[in-house]
Order: structure tokens, then sequence, then C-alpha cells
């Protein structure tokens, strides 16, 4: 059980790491509360009472008080991000002593388990504002969605930004391959098919293959492994947290784990080729992703058929238009004479790249 007495944590402790203060002498609890931190990947500053010097108990992002300690911190100066920890579900004095001591939550255990090992990670993490991140979807197969996904997490890591880019097609055959690093070690999908739960961030980037500047969460080559919504969404929630962009490669489909993609994303982008049968397509595609998606729009790929240009297109799918997606010309010979799309940092499809971040960061507010 877990239970709001005041306020939220302290906003000073936005993108801040730091160690949680635990405050307890009770033996059994202290056990608990260490175990939680280490499940959440952080390392606690314990006493038994409030810290003689005050830093620790002024300083510390998070403070959890063992509510065998509530009488004994009483007298210390309010702050915010203070837990108080119990045991006892029956206890009706136990709002009086977390009123005493200034807390923002009252937790018992074992049921608040999962919430105090998410606030846990999150100082140990650093909370800042979460990646801007943008879905890419064809508008029917073959539109180049693939293509202008790698282009523009490309553009972003060549931006200076954090990237991270997530292949979300398992039947589209690895967007490692297409920037050039199906042998790059790091783990792909079918390692994170058991995650639930919360997934470290740091952790999470650390274990992806890293390639021309940025992460890559892509498939092997094994047979296709299915992964849990539960998996995708504790995924690109932890891919999410540690700021940046991230660029997901959709599929056309939309099954429970797709939809729990497109519930993450801040933008998807739907490229149409613009033709008429590709405009018909676009249009179911459109109707199924923007029942979930927040905020939808259209990318047109040429050549154009008779009597459609890239406004035309946008006024069809009745979504609002980024642009057109120009052709590169690199990236239409042989395989293996060619650099990943976007690579160069010229040409007219790193130009579109580049505007598009532009534009997007801009009305998120800046980087993040």
């Amino acid at each position: 059980m877990t239970g709001t007495v005041a306020h939220d944590p302290p906003p000073a402790t936005a993108g801040r790491p730091g160690r949680p203060l635990i405050v307890t002498e009770d033996a059994a609890l202290l056990d608990d509360l260490l175990r939680l931190c280490a499940a959440a990947g952080a390392t606690p500053e314990v006493h038994h009472g409030v810290p003689d010097h005050g830093g620790g108990w002024d300083g510390a992002p998070l403070v959890l008080v063992g509510d065998d300690a509530a009488r004994r911190v009483r007298g210390a100066a309010r702050r915010r991000g203070v837990v108080l920890v119990g045991r006892d579900q029956d206890d009706p004095d136990v709002w009086k002593r977390a009123v005493g001591i200034g807390a923002d939550h009252v937790l018992m255990l074992p049921d608040g388990e999962q919430w105090l090992i998410d606030r846990i990670a999150d100082v140990a993490e650093g909370v800042g504002r979460p990646a801007l991140t943008v879905g890419v979807i064809g508008g029917r197969g073959g539109a180049g969605a693939s293509t202008l996904a790698c282009a523009l997490a490309v553009t972003s890591a060549h931006q200076g930004l954090r990237t991270l880019l997530v292949d979300a097609d398992p039947l589209g055959g690895g967007l490692d391959v297409l920037l050039g690093g199906e042998t790059a070690e790091g783990l792909r999908w079918p390692a994170f098919a058991a995650s639930r739960g919360r997934v470290g961030g740091g952790a999470l980037e650390e274990s992806l293959p890293e390639l021309h500047a940025l992460r890559v969460l892509s498939w092997d080559r094994g047979d296709c492994v299915a992964v849990p919504p539960q998996a995708v969404r504790a995924v690109l929630a932890a891919a999410r947290r540690r700021g940046g962009t991230v660029v997901v490669d959709l599929p056309r489909r939309l099954d429970d784990g797709v939809a729990e993609a497109l519930a993450q994303l801040d933008m998807a982008v739907l490229v149409v080729p613009a033709e008429l049968r590709a405009l018909a397509a676009a249009g179911r595609v459109a109707s199924a992703m923007g029942m979930v998606v927040r905020d939808l729009r259209v990318a047109v790929r040429g050549p154009y058929g008779p009597g459609l240009d890239e406004d035309e297109v946008a006024r069809l799918l009745g979504l609002p238009l980024i642009g057109t997606v120009p052709v590169e010309p690199a990236l239409l010979r042989p395989r293996g004479t060619a650099r990943p799309p976007g690579a160069t940092g010229r040409g007219p499809l790193s130009r579109f790249c580049t505007a598009f971040w532009e534009q997007a960061l801009t009305e998120a507010g800046g980087p993040r």
C-alpha cells in the first residue's frame, strides 16, 4: 500500500542522480530497503537517526524513514521527498506520524515494493525531461519508413543528441543491417522478452550496439521471438527516461505490442508515396494509428502521380504535412558502396532530417 500525504518529490532533484538516505534501526526493515535499493541500482546512505552533519538529510534526493524512526526525526528540518515506510497495514496512527515528519508518502511493505523500486531508480538515474520520441510508419510496404527512421536517428546523433533507434518490426530484416552493424556486439530484442516492471535506462543503453554515435535496439537473425506488450512498455520507458531522442521504426500492423509503442510516442510520421494506391493504403493505416497516437503527421515521397502534390496528399489524409522526403542518390547504389541513410551529413535527405529536428525540438521546448 502507498498513500500520498502532501506533495510530490522535490523538483530540484530532476536530472540529478544521488544517494537515497535510509533512517531506521529495524534490522529486518533495513534488509528489505537495502534489497530494494540494490534492485533499483542505488547505493544508499544509512543512519539510525537524522545525520549529525545535516547534509545527508538536506541533500539526499529521497529519504526513506522507517516507522520505528519517525519520532527520532520529528525535529528535523522539513523537506520534500520523505517516505515513511512501515509494515502494519492496520495501524491508524501511521498517518499522524507521517504528517509529524512532513512525509510525502506512506508506504507499506511488501505491497509497495515495486512503487518504491521505481522511485529509488529515478533517484539513481536522475529524472529529467523524457526523450523526444518519434515513430515512423510506412503508408504502404516499401514506402521508405525504415530508411527515414535511420536517417532521422543518424542526424540526431550527429547533432550531439543522445539518440536511440528502436526497431519495432520483427519482420523488417533488422535496422542494424541497414546501418551496416549486423555483427556489432550488443543485445537484441529477444534478450528483453522477459522484461517486466522497470528496466534501468543506463543499463539498457550500455547493453545495445553502438553504431554511428547512436544506440540501436534491433532483432537478431534467429527465430522470431514474441516480445510481450509489458516488455515493450518497460524497454521504451527506459529508453525515454535518459532524454535526447528516441526514433521508433514501426510496422503497419497494430497489435498489443505496437500499441504500447504508439502510446509512448510524442509524434508519429506516416511516410506516403504520392500515388493513388499508396494513398488508399495509407488512409487505413492513418485511421488505425490515429486512435492511439496523439500527434500523427504525414511525410510525402515522390515522384508524384497525376493530380497529386504534397499538399493534396496531406489534405486527402487529413493530416498535418511535414514535407517531401527527398531521394538520396547514394542510397540507390549497390549494397556495400553506400553509407547508411543520413550518415554523410550532407545531401537532400540529411537536410530534410535536420529541418525536421529543428522544428520538432522547437515545438517540444528545446533539446532534452
